[in-house]
């Protein structure tokens, strides 16, 4: 099913950096839309290296998950091994990286789920999301300040990992439930 587009994006009459961190860069942007309406709207802009997150299965047929800080939150949360993309790197190196330092594994086989915007209303961030297989050990030494703990979960009990009250992060969901329909198709079609 195609869907109508819009023509063509709102012009961008003027940018402004408001705030600026560490981490985030915010801009004010003045936008002039098609039917000449003007607007305001405010936008974190991303460092544009994006991110992976990684499904791993191992050949026991379970889900290798980290529980780790969120300071957002100020929990732990149950989630999917995941961080940014290095400079010079493809999201496939990423991946396997990521995996050696969150979970100590590296995959011999990845494959691209899905690339999902994170907020796109304010947030030019992407993330890839990877399922990893035939998993080998293999660990690097990460920049978490503390060690994660790694939660393995079998695949077949899926869906109470989504009633976990610790298990809330919408990236996360979304990659468990584009495992699921992957394998799912998969499975139909052997």
């Amino acid at each position: 099913m195609t869907q109508k587009k819009h023509p063509t994006p709102p012009q961008i009459l003027s940018c402004e950096v408001v705030a600026k961190s560490r981490l985030f860069t915010v801009e004010s942007l003045e936008l002039k839309f098609s039917n000449d309406e003007q607007r305001q709207y405010e936008r974190i802009r991303g460092g544009g290296r994006g991110a992976v997150m990684i499904v791993p299965l191992t050949t026991d047929n379970e889900l290798l998950l980290v529980r780790e800080y969120c300071a957002g939150t100020n929990d732990y949360q149950l989630g999917f091994p995941k961080g940014l993309i290095d400079p010079g790197e493809t999201p496939e190196q990423a991946a396997n990286r990521e995996l050696k330092e969150e979970v100590g594994f590296g995959a011999e086989q990845l494959q691209t789920l899905k690339t999902v915007s994170m907020a796109p209303s304010y947030f030019n961030a992407t993330m890839h999301i990877l399922f990893a297989q035939q998993l080998y050990p293999e660990a690097l030494v990460g920049d978490e300040p503390e060690a994660l703990v790694v939660v393995k979960w079998p695949l077949t009990d899926w869906q109470s990992l989504l009633q976990q009250s610790d298990f809330t992060e919408a990236r996360s969901v979304a990659a468990l439930l584009l495992l699921t329909k992957y394998l799912e198709v998969g499975a139909a079609n052997d």
